[in-house]
């Protein structure tokens, strides 16, 4: 299927590792320019050199107020057809481990950013009566994943931002959907195999074996195939899918709506 996609133009953010830069791969390979933002000028200078012009670069931290202020410079007047908000997750942990400050950090890092950069760049879509915007969160917004309390909760508090952001936004043009994923080969997922490992005395190796063998697909997803889903639902053809929230997880979620 053709993507059409080319010439087109989008801000990822997280784009220099896991499901950030293969989004920006696939987004560059069909033809299309991406402005990616991420905190390491290495990382961003490597992908430079494999994009070339389809990649314009920011170095920052979405955390930081200024960020958005600079990307709104660099963006100037260019169209902007999607954006894609990525962004690793807060520290493992049961909810009775927590601390209210743990709450407090978790909500900047995984919600207050994300609502603030997309009601920033909102009125460019309107305008333009066109726009994507996806959210890659976790599959954690369907099913809680043991030991991930503080994810659990601020990823569900996304997806009902993003849902109420589509109902305000779909007769615009503009589409708002986010992406559910379960256990992937990136590395986030390293996070999660250490605190397993140090709870239950196995080894790194021996909890990566038993976390895939309790997905009925049998392994851990590839970015790469995130990414192609991701690049659907920011092209045209998904101009009439807004507001839902999708899985990409090899069967985890154990729910009929999974």
């Amino acid at each position: 299927m053709e993507l059409k996609i080319a010439r087109q133009h989008f801000v990822v953010t997280g784009c220099s590792s896991g499901f950030g830069k293969a989004i920006t791969d696939t987004l560059c390979a069909e033809g299309a320019s991406v402005t990616g933002i991420a905190r390491t000028r290495e990382n961003l200078d490597r992908m430079k050199k494999q994009w070339g012009d389809r990649f314009t670069s920011l170095q920052g931290d979405l955390l930081d107020e200024e960020t958005p202020d600079r990307l709104d410079v660099l963006l100037g007047e260019k169209n902007l057809h999607g954006l894609v908000l990525n962004a690793g997750g807060p520290p493992a942990g049961k909810a009775v481990e927590t601390s209210v400050s743990d709450w407090d950090n978790a909500y900047r890092l995984v919600f207050r950013w994300k609502a603030n950069l997309a009601l920033r760049l909102l009125p460019r879509f309107q305008k333009a009566g066109y726009g994507r915007i996806l959210f890659i969160e976790s599959q954690s917004t369907k099913q809680p994943i043991p030991s991930l309390a503080l994810s659990n909760a601020m990823r569900c508090a996304v997806t009902g931002f993003a849902k109420s952001l589509s109902g305000d936004v779909a007769a615009s043009g503009v589409t708002v959907n986010l992406l559910a994923p379960g256990a992937h080969a990136t590395p986030a997922i390293e996070r999660v195999i250490a605190y397993r490992a140090g709870n239950t005395g196995e080894s790194p190796e021996e909890a990566r074996k038993a976390m895939e063998a309790a997905i009925p697909a049998g392994r851990f997803g590839k970015a790469e195939e995130l990414a192609s889903m991701a690049a659907w639902l920011l092209s045209a053809h998904a101009g009439y899918v807004t507001g839902q929230t999708l899985s990409h997880d090899g069967g985890n979620v154990r729910g009929l709506f999974g």
